[in-house]
């Protein structure tokens, strides 16, 4: 696949995520190295929707440790249950959180995130990865997000 992007200038977030997964799927599809493959999602995501950070943090001896990413400097490891990461990784569903301020626990890694949402990967019946996803704007992100994420962890599941 190439290294550009098709991504509509005036599109609709719907038809936005409609054009830029199937080019995600291209783009991991045979590609058996996990960080080239995180890298290339956390790209194409923040490339097509201008997030203010996203990124990936992967369950390590106990922890979710920082992966591939795209915005400012984060929080490097995440414990169990703590966050917004570590609950999502906990409860094993997608946590979609309109005012970070409002989440008991929230772990501020920047002080401009305002909204965020957080979806688990889930392969063999456990998380092994998580897809973080901030705004600096309240309430940001909504189910339409949550479903088109949801779809591309299911994908990214199918190829590791």
């Amino acid at each position: 696949m190439s290294e550009n992007l098709y991504i509509p200038a005036e599109a609709g977030k719907a038809e936005k995520y409609q054009t830029i997964i199937p080019q995600i799927e291209a783009l991991i599809h045979g590609e058996p190295d996990l960080y080239a493959n995180l890298s290339n999602i956390t790209a194409a995501l923040k490339e097509a929707f201008g997030f203010f950070w996203v990124g990936f943090y992967l369950v390590k001896n106990d922890q979710l440790v920082l992966g591939p990413f795209q915005g400012p400097i984060a929080c490097t490891r995440i414990n169990f249950g703590k966050g917004v990461c570590g609950t999502a990784w906990k409860e094993a569903k997608t946590q979609l959180v309109p005012d970070v301020d409002l989440f008991p626990g929230h772990i501020a890694c920047s002080s401009a995130s305002r909204s965020e949402i957080v979806v688990p990967l889930i392969k063999n019946g456990a998380v092994i990865l998580v897809l973080d996803v901030d705004s600096d704007q309240l309430n940001d992100f909504d189910q339409e997000d949550q479903h088109y994420l949801e779809q591309l962890m299911e994908t990214l599941a199918r190829q590791i």
